[in-house]
Protein backbone atom coordinates (compact mmCIF):
# COMPACT_ATOMS: atom_id res chain seq x y z
CA UNK A 1 0.00 0.00 0.00
CA UNK A 2 1.55 3.22 -1.11
CA UNK A 3 2.17 5.36 1.99
CA UNK A 4 2.44 2.31 4.40
CA UNK A 5 5.94 2.87 6.43
CA UNK A 6 7.44 -0.75 6.55
CA UNK A 7 9.03 -0.39 9.93
CA UNK A 8 5.95 1.27 11.51
CA UNK A 9 5.92 -0.09 14.95
CA UNK A 10 2.43 -1.65 16.32
CA UNK A 11 0.38 0.87 18.75
CA UNK A 12 0.64 -2.75 21.44
CA UNK A 13 3.60 -3.54 21.76
CA UNK A 14 4.62 -4.67 25.40
CA UNK A 15 6.60 -2.18 27.18
CA UNK A 16 9.74 -3.83 28.64
CA UNK A 17 10.23 -3.31 32.72
CA UNK A 18 13.38 -2.04 34.10
CA UNK A 19 14.76 -4.59 36.13
CA UNK A 20 17.52 -3.15 36.90
CA UNK A 21 20.44 -4.96 35.01
CA UNK A 22 22.32 -2.50 33.80
CA UNK A 23 22.20 -0.01 37.25
CA UNK A 24 25.88 -0.59 37.74
CA UNK A 25 27.38 0.48 34.38
CA UNK A 26 27.79 4.37 34.68
CA UNK A 27 30.92 4.62 35.60
CA UNK A 28 32.72 1.64 34.28
CA UNK A 29 35.23 1.47 31.50
CA UNK A 30 34.77 0.31 27.83
CA UNK A 31 36.57 -3.53 27.55
CA UNK A 32 39.43 -4.00 25.17
CA UNK A 33 37.24 -5.54 22.89
CA UNK A 34 37.85 -5.92 18.83
CA UNK A 35 34.47 -6.87 17.16
CA UNK A 36 33.87 -6.58 13.88
CA UNK A 37 32.78 -3.30 11.71
CA UNK A 38 30.55 -2.78 8.69
CA UNK A 39 32.67 -0.34 8.25
CA UNK A 40 35.43 -2.88 7.19
CA UNK A 41 38.17 -4.80 9.89
CA UNK A 42 37.43 -4.19 13.87
CA UNK A 43 36.86 -1.56 16.29
CA UNK A 44 38.37 -2.04 19.80
CA UNK A 45 35.95 -0.91 21.90
CA UNK A 46 38.30 0.44 24.51
CA UNK A 47 38.69 2.99 22.16
CA UNK A 48 35.25 3.66 21.45
CA UNK A 49 34.71 7.32 22.94
CA UNK A 50 38.13 7.25 24.69
CA UNK A 51 39.04 11.07 23.48
CA UNK A 52 35.34 12.39 23.76
CA UNK A 53 31.89 10.77 23.40
CA UNK A 54 30.31 8.02 21.56
CA UNK A 55 26.87 6.07 21.61
CA UNK A 56 26.49 2.70 20.84
CA UNK A 57 23.04 1.61 20.88
CA UNK A 58 22.58 -1.85 20.95
CA UNK A 59 19.42 -3.92 19.92
CA UNK A 60 18.55 -7.71 19.67
CA UNK A 61 18.49 -8.28 15.84
CA UNK A 62 17.33 -6.90 12.57
CA UNK A 63 14.68 -8.54 10.20
CA UNK A 64 16.14 -9.44 6.49
CA UNK A 65 13.82 -9.22 4.03
CA UNK A 66 11.54 -12.43 3.07
CA UNK A 67 12.90 -14.07 6.52
CA UNK A 68 10.61 -14.96 9.29
CA UNK A 69 11.01 -13.35 12.68
CA UNK A 70 11.34 -15.35 15.12
CA UNK A 71 8.72 -16.92 17.56
CA UNK A 72 6.24 -14.65 19.50
CA UNK A 73 9.05 -11.74 18.37
CA UNK A 74 6.06 -8.68 18.70
CA UNK A 75 5.35 -10.26 22.19
CA UNK A 76 8.39 -10.34 23.66
CA UNK A 77 8.97 -6.86 25.53
CA UNK A 78 11.54 -4.68 23.89
CA UNK A 79 12.33 -7.23 21.14
CA UNK A 80 10.52 -5.44 18.11
CA UNK A 81 12.06 -2.17 16.88
CA UNK A 82 15.45 -2.82 15.59
CA UNK A 83 14.96 -1.01 12.42
CA UNK A 84 12.91 1.95 13.30
CA UNK A 85 15.85 2.41 16.19
CA UNK A 86 18.83 2.30 13.99
CA UNK A 87 16.95 4.27 11.27
CA UNK A 88 16.28 6.91 13.65
CA UNK A 89 19.86 7.06 14.70
CA UNK A 90 20.55 7.45 11.10
CA UNK A 91 18.91 10.32 10.14
CA UNK A 92 19.61 12.11 13.15
CA UNK A 93 23.97 11.21 12.22
CA UNK A 94 24.25 14.64 11.48
CA UNK A 95 23.48 16.43 14.54
CA UNK A 96 25.30 13.89 16.58
CA UNK A 97 28.33 14.52 14.09
CA UNK A 98 28.21 17.99 14.63
CA UNK A 99 27.89 17.56 18.34
CA UNK A 100 31.19 15.34 17.73
CA UNK A 101 29.21 12.29 19.15
CA UNK A 102 30.50 9.22 17.36
CA UNK A 103 28.12 6.67 16.55
CA UNK A 104 28.19 2.47 16.47
CA UNK A 105 25.40 -0.31 16.74
CA UNK A 106 25.79 -3.39 17.75
CA UNK A 107 24.28 -6.72 18.01
CA UNK A 108 24.73 -10.63 18.34
CA UNK A 109 23.75 -10.66 14.32
CA UNK A 110 26.89 -12.69 12.12
CA UNK A 111 29.26 -9.50 10.21
CA UNK A 112 27.17 -10.76 7.10
CA UNK A 113 23.53 -9.82 8.62
CA UNK A 114 24.97 -6.81 9.98
CA UNK A 115 26.92 -5.39 6.59
CA UNK A 116 23.18 -6.43 4.86
CA UNK A 117 21.09 -4.77 6.72
CA UNK A 118 23.74 -1.33 7.08
CA UNK A 119 23.55 -1.22 2.94
CA UNK A 120 19.88 -1.70 3.24
CA UNK A 121 19.09 0.98 5.00
CA UNK A 122 22.07 3.27 4.43
CA UNK A 123 23.73 3.77 7.15
CA UNK A 124 27.01 5.45 7.58
CA UNK A 125 28.03 4.96 11.18
CA UNK A 126 29.63 1.00 11.81
CA UNK A 127 27.66 -1.67 13.14
CA UNK A 128 29.35 -4.05 15.04
CA UNK A 129 28.88 -7.83 15.51
CA UNK A 130 28.74 -9.39 18.73
CA UNK A 131 27.90 -13.56 18.11
CA UNK A 132 29.65 -14.70 20.86
CA UNK A 133 28.03 -12.08 23.26
CA UNK A 134 31.60 -11.25 24.37
CA UNK A 135 30.64 -7.13 25.61
CA UNK A 136 27.57 -8.99 27.46
CA UNK A 137 30.25 -10.87 29.05
CA UNK A 138 32.52 -8.25 29.90
CA UNK A 139 30.05 -5.78 31.16
CA UNK A 140 27.04 -8.16 32.04
CA UNK A 141 24.65 -6.63 29.85
CA UNK A 142 21.66 -8.10 29.73
CA UNK A 143 20.26 -11.01 27.45
CA UNK A 144 17.24 -12.93 26.46
CA UNK A 145 16.43 -16.29 24.33
CA UNK A 146 13.99 -16.72 21.42
CA UNK A 147 14.52 -20.05 18.87
CA UNK A 148 17.69 -21.35 20.23
CA UNK A 149 19.22 -18.09 19.65
CA UNK A 150 20.54 -15.70 23.11
CA UNK A 151 20.05 -11.97 21.78
CA UNK A 152 20.55 -8.85 23.53
CA UNK A 153 18.29 -6.39 25.30
CA UNK A 154 18.06 -3.17 24.48
CA UNK A 155 20.35 -1.02 26.01
CA UNK A 156 22.17 2.39 24.55
CA UNK A 157 25.23 3.46 26.37
CA UNK A 158 26.67 6.82 26.07
CA UNK A 159 30.57 6.48 26.68
CA UNK A 160 32.61 9.55 27.23
CA UNK A 161 36.01 9.80 27.92
CA UNK A 162 36.38 5.97 28.02
CA UNK A 163 33.90 5.88 30.57
CA UNK A 164 30.15 4.70 30.27
CA UNK A 165 28.35 8.30 31.31
CA UNK A 166 24.79 7.32 30.96
CA UNK A 167 22.85 4.46 29.97
CA UNK A 168 19.60 3.83 28.53
CA UNK A 169 17.55 0.94 29.84
CA UNK A 170 15.26 -0.37 29.07
CA UNK A 171 14.74 1.46 25.56
CA UNK A 172 11.25 1.83 24.67
CA UNK A 173 9.77 2.94 21.98
CA UNK A 174 13.23 2.06 20.70
CA UNK A 175 12.31 4.88 17.63
CA UNK A 176 12.20 7.50 19.99
CA UNK A 177 15.81 6.53 21.50
CA UNK A 178 17.77 8.42 19.41
CA UNK A 179 16.39 11.63 19.90
CA UNK A 180 16.06 10.97 23.75
CA UNK A 181 19.91 10.26 23.50
CA UNK A 182 20.60 13.52 21.60
CA UNK A 183 18.41 15.67 23.99
CA UNK A 184 20.37 14.34 26.91
CA UNK A 185 23.64 15.31 24.75
CA UNK A 186 22.42 18.75 23.99
CA UNK A 187 21.27 19.64 27.68
CA UNK A 188 24.98 19.91 28.38
CA UNK A 189 25.93 16.52 29.38
CA UNK A 190 28.87 15.77 26.49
Amino acid sequence: MPGVDPYALPDDLPVPDDDGACDRLPGRGMPALRLRATTGGEIDLAEVGAAGTAVLFIYPRTGRPGEQLPTGWDLIPGARGCTPQSCAFRDLHGEFTERGVELLGLSAQSPEDQAEFAERVHLRFPLLSDPSLELGAALGLPTFSVDELTLYKRVTLVVRDGEIARVFYPVFPPDENAADVLAWIGSGHT
